[in-house]
């Protein structure tokens, strides 16, 4: 951990010094005063000062403010259609005016408000996706969206002690992911438009990403970054991730790539029994032809508070969701800008 650390730290310093060139005297220009105090080297050439690379590095209290916000007592277990949830789209909305986020399509505020029927008890259920915009530079028209789901399962009607399902890492951690991301790609650019999208009611059948999905051009819509349950430990140890539908483009292969020297790793899905790639909102877009891919750190197999009302915010581990949400900003970096293109996405 601590060589993790270190290695972060030290990429943080080179990222942010100033890069100078020496003239042929051998003097360098110094950060602010090329060819030191705008004198000449022997040959007539000054020193040349060089932008510095922008450095944002992931704020582990701000980590911790989102989750411990969203996964509160007082968000009653964020069920679709009761105050709970709207609890936690207005604090979702603040974050997204607090970084700058503008509307998407045509939308009059960040909501994307409509009524579906509860496929158990038929009732119907009014609720909203949150979605906020940062619009690209140089290829604006081309869309990614990241994701994740800000509904849980509510609370227990009767019964004695704790009867709240606060969902920590299923999914505040997933949005606490999608809101720092938003402030990390305000800071640091992005060539194609990003798509932030906090979804209502996944856990009654990804209602809201089916909801969205229905009114978009899918083909603008280049990948898709979905967080599921990013607060826990891998299988494969620490400063690791797994991916759904690995072997359905080449997403995962590009995240591989970015991430080469980081010390984070990035596996496919070991839990292909669960048909994972099905069941989070992600699926909504693939279905669409979109290489559209969850990130997970949970062990899903073993996690003793999956939908369990000790799914808590005390249970998650801050090191693990701040590393994996720079893991993932480092490892997208290639598709935000429009480098990297992933193939469209497999069904069968």
């Amino acid at each position: 951990m601590r060589k993790i650390i270190g290695a972060f730290l030290a990429m943080s310093l080179m990222l942010s010094c100033a890069i100078v060139t020496k003239g042929k005297d051998g003097k360098a220009g110094t950060a602010g005063e090329p060819g030191l105090k705008r004198k000449k080297g022997a040959d007539g050439i000054s020193g040349k000062l060089v932008k510095p690379e922008k450095t944002f590095f992931i704020d582990s209290n701000l980590v911790r403010k989102h989750l411990y916000t969203l996964a509160a007592d007082d968000m009653e277990g964020r069920k679709s259609g009761t105050p709970g949830i709207e609890k936690a789209a207005v604090y979702i909305e603040n974050e997204y005016k607090k970084i700058g986020l503008t509307t998407f399509n045509g939308l009059a505020d960040y909501r994307q408000t409509f009524t579906f029927k509860n496929r158990r008890t038929k009732e119907d259920i009014t609720s909203s996706n949150i979605i906020g915009v940062l619009e690209g530079k140089s290829k604006k028209d081309e869309y990614v969206i990241i994701s994740a789901h800000y509904d849980h399962l509510g609370m227990k009607k009767s019964g004695e002690g704790d009867l709240i399902y606060n969902g920590a890492n299923d999914d505040a951690s997933g949005v606490t992911g999608l809101l720092v991301l938003a402030k990390y790609f305000k800071e640091m650019g992005n060539e194609r438009t990003i798509v932030f999208a906090s979804f209502t009611a996944e856990e009654m059948g990804l209602i809201g990403s089916t909801h969205f999905g229905k009114g978009i051009d899918a083909d603008k819509f280049v990948a898709g970054i979905n967080l599921e349950m990013i607060g826990k430990t891998p299988s494969f140890g620490p400063n690791t991730a797994w991916l759904t539908g690995f072997d359905r483009s080449d997403f995962g292969k590009i995240i591989q790539k970015n991430l080469e020297g980081t010390g984070y790793q990035l596996f496919p899905d070991p839990y292909k029994k669960f048909n994972l790639f099905f069941r989070s909102d992600n699926a909504s877009l693939a279905r669409l032809g979109v290489p559209s891919h969850t990130f997970s750190t949970t062990p899903i197999d073993v996690d003793p508070d999956y939908h369990k009302l000790t799914d808590e915010a005390e249970t998650l581990n801050m090191t693990v969701i701040t590393q994996t949400i720079q893991a993932v900003a480092k490892g997208t970096e290639s598709i935000i800008n429009g480098t990297d293109t992933p193939t469209r996405v497999i069904i069968k």
